[in-house]
């Protein structure tokens, strides 16, 4: 692996420019690319709202631009689909089969996120068990595969840690899920900023999640673009060699306080320190070229 062209594409997330989630996500487009970068991540649930023209003017960008687009949300509680309340399971199955046909009409065939439950989401008070929260889940998420699998789109489900999410904190617990789930279309995401507070070993939870691991998500502890902290980023590449990933390496990095991003990501300072976003894009992704030959 050492020298030549990276083992994996390289890619940023959109709302790295933005404050709120909303965006007209075709400028950032050759942004990406000026940068560097192979592939932008968009917001999925926009992706699914867009009138009838804006789909194809994004994918004639990506295309024209040669950045390949994917997709990523955290799901809002109304569309819970392991609630216990039916009525919400269904709103939620019924939205993500709507992301997977619009994504697909989009050129976008992968989605990552918190889809199999709400973000930010804990259990509700009185309860103490997550079993049957998990249970409906995995039903729910059952039924998205079909259209999921129909339409080529791969649903991603993103481990984060105890404070954003109840249903699965390790790469352990994802790979039980995507399991249980049975479809080709249900893979495991992986993101440093997560693992660092929930994994014993970054090498071990690589392993872990092996062959069912379809995406990877990088940054600083402190939501720093990578290389600007002390993550243990030899160890991660490293293993993700081992376990011959081919997937995209996204970086999420969020600097910038204010807005929907900052309040939901909890950025409560300004990370930029005078740095320009677009240089530390474009240094960043370097370093992970770098680290990925």
């Amino acid at each position: 692996m050492d020298g030549g062209k990276p083992m994996n594409k390289v890619g940023i997330y959109y709302a790295y420019w933005t404050h709120n989630w909303a965006a007209d996500f075709v400028p950032f487009v050759a942004r990406a690319k000026k940068l560097g970068f192979d592939v932008l991540v968009v917001n999925s649930g926009t992706v699914a709202d867009m009138s009838p023209a804006e789909p194809r003017r994004l994918q004639d960008a990506g295309a024209r631009h040669g950045i390949e687009l994917t997709a990523c949300i955290g799901l809002p509680a109304k569309y819970d689909p392991a609630s216990p309340n039916r009525a919400t399971r269904e709103r939620g199955i019924a939205f993500l089969k709507k992301q997977a046909r619009a994504l697909a009409e989009t050129g976008i065939h992968e989605v990552g996120g918190i889809v199999y439950g709400y973000w930010p989401g804990t259990l509700p008070a009185g309860e103490t068990d997550k079993p049957p929260y998990w249970d409906r889940s995995v039903k729910s998420m059952r039924e998205v595969m079909k259209t999921a699998e129909d339409c080529g789109v791969i649903f991603h489900m993103e481990v984060v840690n105890r404070f954003e999410q109840y249903m699965m904190n390790t790469a352990a617990e994802a790979v039980r899920y995507v399991r249980q789930v049975g479809s080709p279309n249900c893979k495991v995401l992986l993101d440093t900023f997560h693992m660092n507070i929930e994994e014993d070993s970054f090498r071990g939870a690589i392993q872990t999640a092996g062959k069912h691991l379809g995406h990877v998500h990088i940054g600083e502890t402190n939501r720093r673009a990578p290389g600007r902290g002390k993550m243990a980023w030899a160890e991660i590449f490293r293993a993700l060699k081992e376990i011959k990933y081919q997937g995209s390496v996204v970086m999420e990095p969020f600097l910038m306080p204010g807005g929907e991003v900052g309040r939901d990501i909890k950025v409560f300072r300004d990370l930029r320190d005078g740095l320009s976003l677009d240089k530390e894009a474009a240094r960043a992704c370097a370093f992970v070229k770098r680290a990925l030959r």
